[in-house]
């Protein structure tokens, strides 16, 4: 049976190399962990699609069924999960982020 939102979802992490489920936007995000991922990013110059979450709560509920991941912000790499708040700043801190990126093909990463 198709799921709306999983669509939508799919066609999200397909069309855009990095995607960020948050609550807010990059500019104005609505969490401390959001923001914490949007600044992870930035550091590392990736350019990423923000996807607010609070604007749709078929997709807050949707992205958590989706990625079996209970939390939001949610990262996506080449249509990979990638992870939340946390293990994005470690993998940072520890530069497999920074080689995920590489290694996937996502330009700009510094």
């Amino acid at each position: 049976m198709s799921n709306p939102v999983f669509d939508q979802i799919r066609q999200d992490v397909g069309e855009n190399d990095v995607v960020l489920y948050m609550k807010g936007t990059p500019m104005f995000p609505q969490c401390g962990f959001s923001a914490a991922v949007v600044q992870v990013l930035t550091a590392l110059g990736v350019k990423f699609k923000g996807i607010d979450v609070l604007v749709d709560p078929s997709l807050r509920e949707g992205i958590k069924q989706f990625s079996n991941w209970p939390t939001i912000p949610q990262l996506y790499v080449k249509g990979e999960f990638v992870g939340g708040c946390d293990i994005v700043r470690e993998m940072a801190s520890n530069g497999e982020l920074q080689s995920l990126m590489k290694t996937k093909g996502v330009a700009g990463v510094n």
